[in-house]
């Protein structure tokens, strides 16, 4: 009975040093790096250990395996042999198993051993590893490096070899891929789940990533709501168009919007209203910042960092104002709509009953992806357009009156409101079939495919039968007829 003890204590231990080693393996595999650095950067040395495993892992893999496979050998060369003989030993004094006592004791401990084997060895330390794999990986590095010097020999020998097969194969080491804006999204939203951000937070995120796609054309104040200060008008005016608006900044211009003479701050022209002094709208006016339409939002951004200067002119490629962007527009882009104190806001995006959605025409085209399930638009027209409004010209090729209508991808875009030239509102939905029509065509359609199988029996039929007297004649009628 001691030997039956010593021998199920020894399986024991390899099958829990197979444990080991399985759970060693994927904790380093499973571990993120920047939470190793994070760990390594204070000083964890255990953290330090499993980073170098981690970026070069081949060597860690091949002495992984070797242990495995020298627990697998031990365990078939030396594990169950007594245990098997004694069950079998007690099996024989059955009549009824006696002949069949050694194969069904083998069985029984080879079941026995394997399942030990999946669940000690592979499933929970498997499991235990991906639960916290970062602090596994961080107690396991320093033994584990330890054996890897031990088997350096026969790890170098593995290696070159693993490499070779490879190489033959023309599967060469795969460069690490680097971390993508979707990949940071989704563990974002991951975290958000689990409690770990805000969704304010999320969403400034995923906005941000958002803005590095845009150019300023998707930000700016379009010309037409453009109010600007023509250089030329009486100081009454003047003041009635700076009491009129929210802004703080207004271009200076003579005559048109295309000679532009500066810009100036609200907040100056009104010290000189407050002292009773007259506007001089070119004294006050300061340098203006021309940025093109086609350049980036963040780009634009730096710019405003650089310069000091917070309003930028965007022009066309002939030179001539197509808009006005400022800071404010761009930390809008970032924190969401912030309206001015007295004006109500007008969301952009409104989700009705039926399920429908009205969608402001200036709603960015990427903010309408992501609502429709990130659909990719047309690559020949991605250049065309940066919101809503511009799409829909791009897609009926005129401009739009209200109620016109078109279906794209799934969805149904109708235009419910116009303001002038430009598309103001538009109705999105999602176009459901018509299983009712479908049913028709299908029955039609085989309703149709009835009658030329009938045909196409029919005429075998016809052409072997013998011509009756009256078709007969009529084909001898039909053929005086053809001689006269």
């Amino acid at each position: 009975m001691k030997l039956v003890a010593f021998e199920i204590l020894f399986i024991l231990l390899l099958v829990l040093a197979n444990g080991i080693f399985a759970m060693s393996e994927m904790a380093v595999v499973a571990a993120r790096k920047t939470r190793l650095r994070q760990l390594a950067d204070r000083g964890d040395a255990k953290a330090r250990a499993a980073l170098e495993m981690a970026h070069a892992p081949e060597s860690f893999l091949s002495t992984i395996q070797i242990g495995i496979t020298l627990v697998g050998i031990l365990a078939g060369a030396l594990g169950g042999g007594t245990i098997a003989g004694q069950l079998a030993f007690q099996m024989s004094r059955v009549p009824l198993l006696a002949p069949y006592s050694e194969a069904l004791s083998l069985g029984m401990v080879v079941l026995g051993i394997t399942y030990l084997a999946l669940i000690l060895g592979e499933l929970v330390p498997k499991r235990l590893a991906l639960n916290s794999p970062e602090r596994i990986a961080a107690a396991v590095a320093p033994s584990m490096r330890t054996l890897s010097r031990i088997a350096s020999p026969v790890v170098r020998l593995l290696g070159a070899s693993t490499t070779l097969v490879l190489r033959a194969l023309g599967a060469g080491r795969a460069a690490e891929h680097p971390v993508t804006a979707e990949e940071v999204k989704i563990l974002i939203e991951e975290g958000t789940r689990a409690g770990m951000f805000e969704e304010a937070e999320q969403d400034m995120v995923e906005r941000v990533f958002r803005l590095g796609d845009r150019r300023v054309s998707a930000l700016m104040t379009p010309r037409l709501e453009t109010i600007w200060l023509d250089a030329n008008d009486s100081s009454h005016e003047l003041r009635r168009k700076i009491s009129g608006s929210v802004h703080s900044w207004f271009p200076v211009s003579e005559g048109s919007l295309d000679n532009v003479l500066g810009v100036v701050r609200a907040k100056e022209l009104l010290t000189d209203c407050i002292g009773g002094q007259p506007i001089e709208l070119r004294k006050a006016s300061r340098r203006p910042l021309f940025v093109p339409e086609s350049m980036g939002a963040l780009k634009v951004l730096e710019l405003f960092k650089q310069t000091g200067t917070h309003v930028a002119l965007v022009i066309d490629e002939f030179g001539n104002v197509e808009g006005l962007v400022t800071l404010n527009d761009i930390l809008e882009a970032i924190v969401g709509d912030m309206p001015s104190a007295g004006v109500p806001a007008e969301p952009q995006v409104v989700r009705r009953e039926d399920g429908s959605w009205l969608l402001d025409g200036r709603l960015p085209i990427d903010e309408f992806r992501d609502l429709f399930g990130n659909r990719e638009m047309p690559e020949h027209e991605k250049d065309n357009y940066q919101t809503l409004a511009g799409f829909v010209l791009t897609r009926l090729g005129r401009i739009p009156a209200a109620a016109d209508h078109f279906e794209w991808n799934g969805l149904r875009f109708e235009v419910m409101d116009m303001d002038d030239n430009r598309v103001d509102k538009v109705l999105v939905a999602r176009v459901r079939p018509d299983h009712s029509n479908l049913k028709s065509r299908v029955r039609s359609a085989l309703k149709s495919r009835h009658l030329r199988e009938k045909e196409a029996l029919a005429l075998p039929r016809l052409a072997s039968s013998p011509p009756s007297h009256s078709q007969a004649g009529s084909s001898r009628g039909n053929g005086a007829r053809i001689d006269e």
